[in-house]
């Protein structure tokens, strides 16, 4: 007997994951349904009340040509009879198939028909690549910018590998919240077109555009319909605009609501899977990666495809789709300082096994092994003392008094390893299992945590920091490399170096069809002396200089800095919009910014986080620049200041000066009296 599509709560209060929760339970077509998973053959299933298994939206998904004529005859009389009656409920034994109309052995057929057809031309196919921003602690995520329609639309989305849907809100969305850019417009895309009522996908009310629907671990949710259209990449990509299925929200609820991030950018394994979707066409070869910035730094990379050629002391680790639906890995063993913790391995082999994903803030360890984790840290840390955390909401493990460079934690912190199945070992620094007390300096907290009841190892971005994560589809493995994320470019050579912005937009007044400048990293300790930016501000020149002040206060409101570091350099008119340049410089006596620093601020620039009050419009980042501090002398740097000043000076004391002689000239020695003036009598002074 067959599964029915079921949607199974599951939810822990702890964990800030974005982990799908829609469960696919050998569903007829599933690989072409708008599912996102499905559970391991060790899960229980539920038993449900007959009606609420066989309603008519499930018949709706029962139009398979393939399924027996007598079992649709049997179905629709026992949906007959219990209408009929009063609702009793029905107790059916699900029971799993093991024939060839499974998930599991589809779903293998489906990865092995594939590799069939790439075979060794993988590596000529051109990638996507990606910029990452945002941060993983503050933000709870990583997003890239990704442009659907014609003329494009800019969107940013979070990248996650435990979904397969790619969704944005549509403009047509009555339950959206308001995030970082404007909603999808369907009608202004001339390459738009819904995706229409078919046996493989769930209808709307009007049975004429499919839809779908997801609900997550933290209890958000959203829906909407799917619709086709054309979506570019960013001015880094080889890979030039395709089509490919996406959800339009109509409703989103929870986190989904309330982030800043527009919607999801779904890399799970699924045929709704932006990556399947490309795979399936052609155009790129089966995988991708990542790479996430480290503490304090933020940002990354994203390339959809596979590398030619990986890195050399790239470690790999076992990925079997057909053992869960979501980025496993044969993970059987963890050491702290060099020993290993005293587990079963099978401990990390329940229920889904050990997943990856990036959708995921920390990691997530089934009780005993958390325990046990967390014992072996503490024993390892002799000079730092337990401090509550940041939150008094949550018993956060902390410790304070350990170093305040992210570069000296390993004097105070164990270096950690994961052992995978084929004996190779991934090492973990410190920074990829804490997070900074935010309230203490020089303080950090664990961030790996208990996954409630759950069995299942979950291990989110933080465990990949500065760690390019191949996802090797192709070879069914994942690939671990160590480096520096902010110099990934460089270290590979993926990308040209990134083209110059444009001059002006094509318009501001819809910003979203125009490119984001590209954002290449500031490699190692680079210290910034001043930034420089152009900015187009959506209104007139006459309505905006009265508040140029204002401007940039706002600015440097936003950006958390002091409002002397803000400079307007220039403004020019441009008609329907002002095009402003400023300047960013240290504080205070300073001499420079840190690169981490620098970035953080261009990032928000660049993602709309400033935002600028509504009478003075809304504004596009057209260019930026980024200079070191000037090495010459305090002299040197203000030579022609101090001369101009000095003449200045001196031209003015040359004219008060003249001045002053001019009047006493005028006034001469001596008053003038007519000669028959009478004289006042003097008194005479003896001799």
């Amino acid at each position: 007997m067959r599964y029915y599509h079921i949607i199974i709560p599951y939810y822990d209060p702890q964990a800030y994951q974005r982990m799908d929760l829609v469960h696919a339970l050998n569903c007829p077509n599933s690989s072409s349904l708008p599912i996102d998973s499905s559970p391991s053959s060790t899960t229980p299933l539920p038993i449900l009340p007959f009606s609420r298994l066989f309603l008519p939206s499930n018949l709706a998904m029962a139009r398979d040509a393939h399924r027996p004529p007598f079992l649709l005859l049997l179905l629709l009389l026992l949906e007959l009879a219990v209408g009929s009656v009063e609702r009793t409920p029905l107790i059916l034994p699900l029971q799993r198939h093991h024939g060839e109309s499974t998930r599991a052995s589809a779903q293998s057929n489906r990865f092995v028909y594939r590799r069939h057809l790439q075979k060794e031309e993988d590596s000529s196919r051109p990638n996507a690549h990606m910029r990452l921003y945002d941060d993983l602690l503050t933000n709870g995520y990583y997003t890239t910018r990704l442009y659907i329609g014609t003329p494009p639309q800019e969107f940013a989305l979070i990248v996650d590998s435990g979904s397969t849907v790619t969704y944005v809100p549509c403009s047509s969305c009555e339950q959206c919240g308001n995030h970082q850019d404007p909603r999808f417009q369907p009608d202004q895309s001339s390459t738009y077109a819904p995706l229409k009522c078919n046996p493989d996908c769930s209808c709307n009310s009007d049975l004429n555009q499919c839809t779908y629907e997801r609900q997550y671990a933290e209890m958000s949710s959203s829906s909407g319909v799917l619709g086709v259209d054309s979506i570019s990449f960013g001015p880094d990509s080889q890979l030039p605009p395709q089509k490919a299925t996406f959800g339009c929200e109509n409703s989103e609820t929870g986190d989904l609501y309330s982030q800043h991030a527009d919607g999801i950018m779904g890399l799970g394994r699924g045929q709704l899977s932006i990556v399947d979707q490309l795979v399936d066409q052609g155009v790129i070869s089966d995988g991708f990666s990542l790479c996430y910035g480290g503490m304090e730094v933020g940002g990354g990379a994203m390339v959809l495809g596979a590398f030619g050629t990986y890195p050399g002391g790239m470690v790999f680790a076992k990925s079997d789709p057909v053992r869960s639906p979501y980025y496993n890995i044969d993970l059987k063993e963890i050491t702290v300082g060099g020993k290993a913790l005293k587990l079963d391995p099978k401990v990390f082999d329940r229920r889904h096994g050990t997943v990856l994903d990036s959708g995921t803030t920390y990691a997530y360890l089934p009780e005993q092994a958390f325990t046990a984790f967390r014992d072996a840290v503490i024993g390892e840390l002799h000079s730092l003392k337990q401090i509550p955390g940041p939150d008094p909401n949550y018993k956060d493990i902390c410790f304070g008094g350990a170093e305040k460079e992210v570069s000296q934690l390993s004097k105070s912190f164990p270096d950690v390893e994961m052992v995978f199945g084929n004996g190779q070992k991934l090492h973990l620094s410190p920074e990829n299992y804490l997070f900074k007390h935010s309230k203490v300096e020089g303080g950090y907290c664990l961030g790996v945590f208990q996954n409630g009841k759950d069995p299942t190892t979950l291990l989110g971005g933080i465990i990949v920091r500065n760690t390019l994560v191949t996802y090797d589809r192709h070879n069914n493995r994942i690939g671990f490399w160590k480096t520096n994320c902010s110099e990934l470019w460089q270290q590979l050579d993926l990308i040209r170096a990134p083209s110059p912005a444009p001059t002006l937009p094509p318009s501001p007044s819809n910003s979203s069809s125009s490119l984001a400048p590209a954002l290449p990293p500031l490699a190692g300790q680079i210290e910034v002396g001043v930034i420089t930016f152009d900015m187009a501000i959506n209104v007139t020149y006459e309505i905006l200089k009265p508040h140029l002040n204002e401007v940039a206060k706002y600015i440097a409101q936003e950006l958390d800095i002091d409002f002397q570091q803000v400079h307007i350099m220039n403004v020019t008119d441009k008609g329907n919009y002002t095009l402003v340049r400023l300047a960013i410089y240290p504080a205070g006596s300073d001499k420079f910014m840190s690169n981490a620093f620098a970035m953080d601020i261009i990032n928000r620039l660049a993602e709309h986080r400033v935002k600028l009050p509504d009478d003075l419009g809304s504004y596009q980042l057209l260019e930026w620049n980024v200079e070191p501090p000037s090495n010459r002398s305090w002299w040197q740097r203000h030579f022609i200041g101090v001369l101009i000043g000095t003449i200045m000076v001196v031209i003015l004391s040359i004219s008060v000066l003249l001045i002053y002689l001019r009047k006493k000239r005028n006034a001469g020695p001596n008053t003038y009296r007519p000669v028959d003036a009478p004289v006042p009598e003097q008194e005479l002074q003896p001799i």
